[in-house]
Order: C-alpha cells, then structure tokens, then sequence
C-alpha cells in the first residue's frame, strides 16, 4: 500500500460524515456504534463528535483513549483511521463543531447539560477504492 499525505487522503474524504466509531470496552471488547462529524469534513487528521457524558463511548474512552473510526463513501471508497481520543468538556470549544442539526439530539443546543465534545487525533489513516489504496502514518501538527 503506497505511502500518501494526510492532505491527498482528506480530498478523498471530503463529505464524509457518518463514521462507525469503535472504542475499547473495560472488559477488552469492541463497541461500535454510528456517529456524526456534524459535517466538519474538512479532515485534517482531526474527527469531532458530540455526545452525552454519561454515555458508553465517554466511559470506554476514559478507560482506553484507542479509538477507530471506520468512513465509506461514494465511489467505492473505504476509510479507516485509528487514534486516540479526547474528551472535551469545555464548552468555548464546542462553537467551532457546532451545527444547528445537533439541536435535534440536545435540545438545549451547546448549553445542554452533560455534552461533550470527543475529539479523535488520527495516528494512521488508509484508503481503499476498487484497486485503489494508500495509507498515511506519522505525526503532524494539530
């Protein structure tokens, strides 16, 4: 698999949104669940993901920040990238993710008691469409 940049692997990316999120269980299994990137699909290496503090995906994350994300998109494309996650509970942050369909799910918007917002640094990115593929590895400036 040849050796790409981060910036080749987001052009395919671009309009991405729904990944399957997978973290790491207290117990070592897999939970995977869907989940949105509020349409912040200009990808830099960094996912962006609103959720409830009390929810799984927040307790599996403070045990084991190890994550994975899994995209598929037009055209045949895969993406997988694994990572690691962090919780973000200030709310002078969430404005730059913020989209007005998150309302929907918090009913108080960014205000709603409990939101946080998970953000996934990418540590190994790779690509497949039809024959197609490439992977990205490395460090990079957040």
């Amino acid at each position: 698999m040849p050796t790409m940049s981060l910036e080749s692997i987001a052009q395919k990316m671009r309009n991405l949104d729904i990944a399957s999120f997978t973290t790491v269980t207290k117990g070592g299994d897999l939970a995977t669940r869907p989940m949105s990137n509020n349409g912040d699909v200009e990808y830099d290496g960094n996912s962006y993901y609103f959720t409830f503090d009390k929810s799984r995906i927040v307790a599996d994350i403070e045990d084991n920040p190890r994550v994975g994300l899994a995209f598929e998109g037009a055209d045949e494309l895969y993406v997988a990238v694994s990572g690691t996650a962090e919780l973000i509970r200030d709310k002078s942050e969430f404005e730059a993710h913020w989209v007005p369909d998150l309302d929907k799910w918090f009913d108080q918007g960014a205000d709603t008691p409990g939101v946080v917002l998970v953000k996934v640094k990418a540590a190994h990115v790779k690509y497949w469409r039809g024959e197609e593929s490439g992977e990205w590895d490395g460090e990079w400036a957040a």
